[in-house]
């Protein structure tokens, strides 16, 4: 992994290439829970985050907008340089 002095030839662009070291702790340390966290399909934004609220009758509830559903990785997979170490790649 880059640290934050190594990113720093990328100007301007470093933030949107890999998140600061104090993001990825505080991703790392943020509450994941694989079994409720998924990706929504939606009409605008492609897809939008998701928690599942209940699963009764093969039906799913999800507090968010409504679509096709994924599962979602945890927050310390964004902006990986290995997209390989992902659990769920859609």
């Amino acid at each position: 992994m880059s640290s934050d002095a190594e990113m720093a030839i990328f100007g301007e662009a470093a933030p949107y290439l890999r998140k600061s070291e104090k993001e990825r702790i505080e991703a790392q340390n943020k509450p994941f829970d694989a079994k409720t966290s998924v990706f929504v399909v939606h009409a605008k934004e492609s897809f939008v985050k998701g928690t599942i609220t209940s699963r009764e009758s093969g039906k799913v509830t999800v507090k968010t907008e409504g679509g096709e559903i994924f599962s979602m990785n945890p927050p310390k997979y964004d902006k990986i340089e290995d997209m390989a170490m992902m659990t769920h790649l859609h």
